[in-house]
C-alpha cells in the first residue's frame, strides 16, 4: 500500500446524476446540496430481525465493550462482511462514488436505554487520514431510531464548508473534541430511520447525537465506503485498515482486499487496531 504524504484534501465531490441507476435525480441533488439522503429500505422485517439477533450475540460475546467496541471487524467476521458487500446497499453507494467501491471500516454503535454518552457535533473526515475525502457513510438502523432514543442528527449543508474548528468537549462525550454551537450553521435534521432502513451521508457533514434518555435501545451499523482514488496518508493509521473491495476493482493497487473470512465467532479473533470511533 503506497501512502500519500501531503495535506488532506477535504473538498466535497458532488455525485453525478447522469451516472445514477437507483437514486433519482432528486436524490442526487439532495445529497449534493445537503450532504445526506435518506431513508432507503434495504432489509425487510425478517432480515433485519436476523441481523439484530446476530449483533446481539456479538455484543453479548464482547461483554461490556460490545456496545461501542465492535469496530472495523468487516474483514474478520463473516456476517459483517456479508452486510458490507450486500448488493442492495452497494447499488445506492455506487450512485454516489462510482462502480469501484472500497469498504474500509465499519462499527456497531449501540446507545443503551436510559443513559449513554453524547456524540458531539463533528466531521468524520477531519479525524481520518484519507485524502481526497471521498467517503460516504451508510448508517443501517438495527433498531428503530428517532428523536426519542437519540437518533443521529445532521447539520444540512455543512459538508462543503471545509474543516470547521473544534474545541474540547465534556466528560459525557464519546470523544473529547467537537464543534461548539454547530447550530449556527443551520437547524439540525433528525436522521429518523425504521429498522432495516439506511441513510447515506458525506464524510465532512457535521453530525452527532444526544444522550439516549429513553427506555429503548438505539443500535446501528455504520459502513464506510470510498472510491479507490482515496489514499491513506499515515502509516500508523493504515495498520488498522482491513479493506474489502466490495464491488468492482482497484486499478490503483492501493487497497489490499481481504476475502470473506470463515470465522463468525468474535471470541475467536483478535481486535483490529481501531482507526477511529465516530
Amino acid at each position: 500500500m503506497s501512502l500519500v504524504h501531503a495535506p488532506l484534501d477535504l473538498r466535497f465531490k458532488p455525485a453525478l446524476a447522469a451516472a445514477a441507476r437507483r437514486l433519482s435525480p432528486a436524490d442526487i441533488e439532495y445529497y449534493n446540496t445537503h450532504g445526506f439522503v435518506q431513508p432507503f429500505q434495504v432489509f425487510d422485517d425478517a432480515e433485519i430481525g436476523a441481523i439484530r439477533a446476530y449483533f446481539d450475540r456479538l455484543m453479548d460475546d464482547m461483554g461490556e465493550g460490545g456496545a461501542y467496541g465492535i469496530n472495523c471487524y468487516q474483514a474478520r467476521m463473516a456476517g459483517i462482511w456479508d452486510i458490507a458487500t450486500n448488493g442492495r446497499i452497494l447499488d445506492l453507494v455506487q450512485d454516489i462514488i462510482g462502480p469501484d467501491i472500497i469498504c474500509w471500516a465499519s462499527a456497531i454503535l449501540s446507545k443503551k436505554p436510559e443513559g449513554s454518552r453524547k456524540v458531539p457535533w463533528h466531521q468524520d473526515a477531519s479525524f481520518w487520514k484519507l485524502s481526497p475525502a471521498r467517503t460516504v457513510t451508510v448508517w443501517l438502523a438495527i433498531d428503530d431510531a428517532d428523536e426519542g432514543n437519540a437518533a443521529m442528527r445532521f447539520i444540512p449543508g455543512t459538508h462543503d464548508k471545509g474543516e470547521i474548528e473544534t474545541s474540547d468537549m465534556g466528560a459525557d462525550s464519546v470523544f473529547h473534541k467537537g464543534i461548539a454551537e454547530a447550530e449556527r450553521y443551520g437547524a439540525p435534521f433528525v436522521n429518523a430511520l425504521k429498522a432495516g432502513q439506511i441513510s447515506l451521508h458525506a464524510d465532512m457533514l457535521v453530525h452527532g447525537s444526544e444522550i439516549n434518555r429513553s427506555t429503548r435501545r438505539r443500535c446501528g451499523l455504520t459502513l464506510r465506503y470510498c472510491a479507490p482514488e482515496s489514499r491513506i496518508t499515515d502509516p500508523d493509521w493504515a495498520k488498522g485498515v482491513e479493506a474489502i473491495i466490495a464491488r468492482g476493482d482497484d486499478p490503483t493497487g492501493h487497497w489490499r482486499h481481504h476475502p470473506r473470512p470463515e470465522n463468525d465467532d468474535i471470541r475467536a479473533t483478535s481486535s483490529p487496531h481501531v482507526v477511529g470511533n465516530n
